[in-house]
């Protein structure tokens, strides 16, 4: 009970996106966009890699150095999180609900303009 309780309560730190990303003090702006636009490509799941890895090829290199230390936090959440919250087919979590960032992944996973999305080239 104890183990499940604990378990219970790291799943609830990552959901609502407490976990932060590992400090990497001497990253340069270029290689944190390299290592997020990576990230965003290799997730695990091909349904989150198709949606970060294109959201990532059209704002990433647009993003400022805010916009850029939270979608390092966003990709600590595991992927079928991050796919249903930005779906709509579980709710935000409170930790996203006023984040621009997160209101622009929505943005472009509702896809209005009903464009063919491909993975892009490495």
């Amino acid at each position: 009970m104890v183990f499940r309780n604990i378990l219970s309560k790291n799943f609830q730190k990552r959901l609502h996106g407490s976990l932060q990303p590992i400090a990497r003090p001497h990253e340069t702006i270029e290689q944190k966009r390299a290592r997020l636009l990576y990230q965003s490509r290799k997730r695990g799941i091909l349904e989150t890699d198709l949606l970060l890895s294109t959201f990532a090829k059209k704002f990433l290199d647009k993003f400022t150095e805010f916009e850029l230390k939270e979608y390092d936090e966003l990709l600590n959440i595991p992927d079928w999180d991050i796919y249903e919250f930005a779906t709509g087919k579980k709710p935000t979590p409170e930790r996203w609900v006023e984040s621009p960032l997160f209101q622009k992944l929505k943005q472009h996973v509702n896809n209005e303009g009903k464009v063919i999305l491909r993975m892009p080239d490495l």
